[in-house]
């Protein structure tokens, strides 16, 4: 009944039948080398540094996405965390899983919702996909990070973006040595970072960042 009152329709070409068809999937702009060693930057070429971090003091030791940010990703993402269609989160888990080599790590963690917006959702599709990453490496998921209320990092600078998050995140409990730290879209990093910098002042020796999607410039 509920199918035929609420028909599920693809989010990307609103195909009927599943939340995101199997072309839709397979069409998804996959991340892949060259890229840059430090950030994880599509380049021309294999470089240690790009021109999105160079001269930048980062926190993660590298940043590794699955798909770039376009238009089909962006209706992905939309539906995954403000429609709060949760089946997508495996979809997103298949993906990673398929383009991002599996990290030398501890656990696995997430950057955590800010408080309004994550009660609000109901649901945090970071935490959804660092679950299914953790279930699929075998490693144990672990929640050290905690973060205060700011402003929405949309339409913000790059510089403001890094201001805004500066000193949001604070971590606790036992942090180990090597951390993989989940989210759902890089954009200008800063955001990652700033919870990578919590992780290694609170004692994490080496901070890897894995997301979904990424803006590429």
């Amino acid at each position: 009944m509920l199918e035929l009152l609420l028909p599920q329709r693809c989010v990307v070409c609103d195909t009927r039948g599943v939340q995101l068809c199997e072309t839709c999937i397979e069409r998804l702009p996959r991340i892949v080398p060259p890229l840059c060693d430090r950030c994880g930057m599509p380049t021309a070429w294999p470089v240690r540094r790009c021109r999105e971090c160079a001269g930048r003091r980062l926190a993660f030791a590298t940043a590794r996405s699955a798909v770039h940010y376009d238009d089909a990703v962006r209706a992905l993402v939309a539906g995954w965390k403000e429609r709060a269609l949760r089946r997508l989160a495996g979809a997103a888990v298949s993906v990673v899983i398929e383009v991002v080599a599996p990290p030398r790590a501890d656990v696995v963690t997430f950057v955590p919702p800010d408080p309004d917006r994550g009660l609000k959702r109901g649901h945090h599709p970071p935490r959804q996909l660092a679950e299914g990453l953790a279930r699929q490496w075998e490693l144990p998921l672990a929640a050290p990070l905690r973060r205060r209320a700011a402003r929405r990092q949309r339409g913000l600078s790059r510089a403001e973006r890094r201001r805004n998050v500066a000193g949001v995140f604070s971590s606790r409990g036992s942090i180990p040595n090597s951390i993989v730290l989940v989210d759902d879209v890089f954009t200008s990093g800063a955001t990652a970072n700033a919870a990578a910098s919590s992780l290694r002042k609170a004692g994490a020796r080496r901070v890897d960042v894995v997301t979904f999607a990424r803006v590429v410039r």
